[in-house]
């Protein structure tokens, strides 16, 4: 019986991509694939790419995203959003992500950006979404990924209240939630207090980043001051708890604040370790937060960055943390809990495609 196969025994039984995945955290200027650079680059005359080879151009942004922080991690965008500058090009973008998650396996996806960088040729904000959301509209058709777009504010600009005030305009049309992105030190959330009242007092979805490359105070911040739904890494809040000699956990008031609230932990293996969230993947705080309860999935966040996608960070945990198929199941799940699509949908997500579809592959394996 191959029913409780675990870690490496179920990778090499397990076609990661037949898995249904749910995705809530990837960037959309984060996951273009390098071909597509190369021809926006041509196509808005930009001349700034280092090389206009496909594999090469993917090699240097791996390259350049594994130097250990954030800040130079993030460089790599200056030449994602440069050539994401016309309708053309955003709708392409959105329809290849779409694509890219029906191979790999995903069934629901939210990407975010912030469409103020997208606005160098002369698209307003507005426009700039528009044809984001043509392209997911399209993809969806085409491969039936369903998807939701979350607005992003930028921790270092001061104007996160026009990015909201952007994203309540567009709720009905696609928009499912509002993010602050961007490097944590320095920049603390509640800076942009405004923007998330705005944003509250119009009973909207809130998730920020917090918990990346600054501690506790940061996640703290977001929940009690900008009244997060959701945090985008929360690797931090590993240092609310404690671990006993004897292997138990103390959690601190804030740690366990989230875990009884269920506030959900969108957390990214590759792109912790290429940030130094993170020092290892083995010393990464997932399997802790996963095994003590917490509402917690995986996710890409920069696939083009991190040369990465779900199966791959899915195979990864499994091999490293020992994770069995009930184990993905529930990663799924808490994914789709967690999602900023209305309830129904996530119910029927649930019921109609992960259970099902996880109910085959064990059936399978136990065979």
């Amino acid at each position: 019986m191959k029913k409780d196969l675990q870690g490496t025994e179920l990778i090499k039984a397990l076609d990661f991509k037949t898995l249904p995945k749910v995705l809530l955290h990837e960037h959309l200027d984060g996951g273009l694939r390098p071909a597509t650079v190369i021809d926006l680059a041509k196509d808005v005359g930009y001349s700034g790419l280092p090389t206009s080879e496909p594999t090469e151009l993917a090699a240097w942004f791996h390259r350049g995203a594994q130097r250990g922080n954030l800040v130079e991690y993030l460089e790599g965008f200056t030449h994602t959003i440069a050539v994401m500058q016309t309708k053309e090009g955003l709708e392409r973008v959105a329809f290849e992500f779409i694509e890219d998650m029906a191979t790999d396996g995903v069934i629901y996806a939210e990407v975010r950006f912030a469409p103020v960088y997208h606005t160098q040729k002369g698209l307003t904000q507005d426009e700039v979404i528009a044809a984001v959301i043509a392209g997911l509209q399209k993809g969806s058709s085409q491969f039936g990924v369903t998807w939701g777009l979350i607005i992003c504010a930028m921790r270092d600009r001061n104007d996160s209240l026009e990015a909201a005030e952007l994203a309540l305009r567009w709720r009905d049309q696609g928009v499912v939630g509002f993010d602050l992105a961007g490097g944590e030190f320095g920049h603390p959330p509640k800076k942009h207090l405004k923007a998330f009242q705005a944003i509250q007092r119009a009973n909207f979805a809130i998730t920020i980043h917090a918990g990346e490359a600054y501690g506790t105070d940061s996640i703290w911040q977001a929940l009690q001051f900008c009244g997060a739904h959701r945090l985008g890494h929360g690797t931090r809040l590993l240092d609310d708890i404690t671990i006993k000699p004897d292997g138990s956990l103390e959690l601190g008031h804030l740690a366990r604040y989230i875990l009884d609230r269920r506030i959900p932990l969108e957390m990214c293996l590759l792109s912790n370790l290429h940030t130094g969230a993170c020092q290892s993947i083995a010393e990464h705080p997932f399997p802790i937060f996963l095994k003590t309860g917490f509402r917690v999935f995986l996710n890409t966040d920069d696939r083009l960055m991190s040369d990465t996608e779900m199966s791959k960070e899915l195979t990864i945990a499994t091999e490293q943390f020992d994770l069995g198929l009930s184990d993905l199941e529930k990663i799924a799940i808490n994914a789709a809990k967690s999602s900023f699509s209305p309830y129904q949908d996530r119910v029927a997500l649930i019921q109609n495609r992960i259970l099902p579809q996880f109910l085959k592959i064990k059936e399978t394996l136990s065979s």
